[in-house]
């Protein structure tokens, strides 16, 4: 894959890889012209396709975006074990501003909101039924990912101050040559969850319930969940989740097992990115699984890990040992869809966020809490704690791509470094600091 696209030079005929319809054969590819492409209902809805196409890479939901996360907080739960130097520097909290998996986290999220830009510059030329729905998918896009990078790339959101900490550039404007956005300072914290609680609360209002395996309300809503969970506004999260649950539109499958690897949506799945045999990577397979099930095998699960689980907790079962080092099984099939939200998450948040807030919105903490707690083969609780229900979270979510992001949010260590540590966050891509002098370095690197 060619990683060539900076802030600095995001061009839109980089969208254009897998396009064939007549709008879009008007001129070359390589050299094709906003004019064309945004100039139709047709060509924009290719455009957006594209967009797709972009968020499924290997170095977002298809995986990396999760993968990190683990990596980055997973000491005393998983080893990387792999040769590749970008995941090891992760792994080891010592990220140098060269690393490549930092730098295309970076160039296709900014290649993809660059994309959703073009989008909705031109939304006078979409059929007007659809242009609601279209809105919503490229400020769903633009949102998700807007998320991603400044809980990377920026400290922890601390709720009840001004969060002036640095983030990331709030592009919001086509990039169509070199000049385009190549001067862009870094904005605060505060203001890019503002973009992306404004993004996502849009395309919560826009997108319909049912929209294919596309971006729909409750998807937004679902992301905007953990968004204001990452911002310990428990209000907000709680509400969202339940949101979601309550639609009815989801269910949790009845085997915990069989809520992975799968080819097609599950009925708990609320955002998976889809995978097939023609199209599309499962990052997760590559990096968790083993040579026997499409996989490296780079990531082993430690055994204090896997003892800290109930001795009859089924989702214990999913753990295989191959060469003498444990692996998970959620992530055995080559070609099967990444899961990135699911029903269960939305539980344990509000479950989570009703404790914290002495609330029954929903249901009971307890009853939310026992959704996922009694699926894996364990007695029913009375009551809980919010202990309790943290220590739930870890095992029914473990290694599926939240684990840095609880540290940060619930102000933890990974080791002996605290989640604030000038080291939890990665570094600008030193390519980006090399061509734009606006561009702040983090502390630390």
């Amino acid at each position: 894959m060619n990683h060539k696209f900076s802030i600095a030079n995001l061009l839109i005929a980089a969208v254009f890889f897998s396009s064939c319809t007549k709008v879009l054969d008007l001129e070359p590819a390589q050299s094709l012209s906003n004019d064309v492409a945004l100039s139709s209902d047709e060509g924009v809805k290719q455009v957006l396709n594209a967009a797709y196409d972009e968020i499924s890479l290997e170095d977002l939901y298809g995986g990396n975006i999760m993968r990190n996360s683990e990596l980055y907080g997973g000491e005393g739960e998983v080893i990387w074990l792999g040769t590749y130097i970008g995941p090891q520097e992760i792994f080891n909290r010592a990220i140098l501003v060269t690393n490549t998996d930092v730098e295309y986290f970076w160039d296709e999220a900014y290649n993809a909101i660059n994309i959703c830009n073009n989008v909705l510059t031109a939304l006078d030329v979409v059929d007007e039924a659809d242009r609601a729905r279209v809105e919503g998918e490229a400020k769903f896009i633009r949102g998700a990912l807007y998320f991603e990078l400044v809980r990377y790339f920026g400290q922890q959101y601390k709720p009840g101050t001004p969060n002036e900490q640095l983030g990331v550039p709030l592009v919001l404007k086509p990039s169509e040559n070199a000049e385009d956005n190549s001067a862009v300072s870094r904005n605060t914290v505060e203001e890019v969850y503002a973009q992306v609680i404004g993004d996502l609360s849009d395309a919560k209002d826009l997108l319909p319930e049912k929209n294919s395996v596309y971006a729909t309300t409750y998807m937004a809503s679902a992301i905007l969940s953990r968004v204001y969970l990452q911002q310990e506004h428990y209000e907000g999260a709680r509400d969202e989740a339940d949101r979601v649950i309550a639609s009815g539109k989801f269910k949790l499958v009845a085997n915990y097992a069989d809520e992975f690897g799968q080819d097609e949506n599950t009925t708990e799945d609320i955002f998976s990115i889809q995978v097939s045999t023609q199209d599309g990577i499962n990052a997760m397979n590559l990096y968790f699984s083993t040579a026997l099930n499409g996989g490296r095998g780079d990531v082993q699960v430690e055994q204090s890990f896997l003892d800290s689980y109930d001795p009859d907790d089924l989702r214990k079962d999913l753990y295989y040992k191959v060469g003498g080092k444990w692996r998970t099984g959620k992530f055995n099939n080559e070609f099967g869809n990444v899961t990135v939200v699911r029903l269960a998450e939305m539980y344990l948040i509000r479950a989570e966020c009703n404790a914290r807030l002495g609330t029954q919105v929903g249901a009971a903490p307890v009853d939310d809490y026992n959704k996922s707690h009694t699926r894996a083969g364990l007695d029913a609780a009375a009551s809980v704690t919010l202990d309790d229900i943290l220590t739930e979270r870890r095992f029914e979510l473990a290694h599926e791509g939240q684990k840095v992001f609880d540290v940060k949010r619930l102000h933890g260590t990974v080791g002996t470094m605290p989640f604030d540590d000038v080291k939890m966050v990665f570094p600008i891509p030193q390519r980006e600091i090399q061509v734009n002098p606006n561009l702040e370095q983090n502390p630390g690197y």
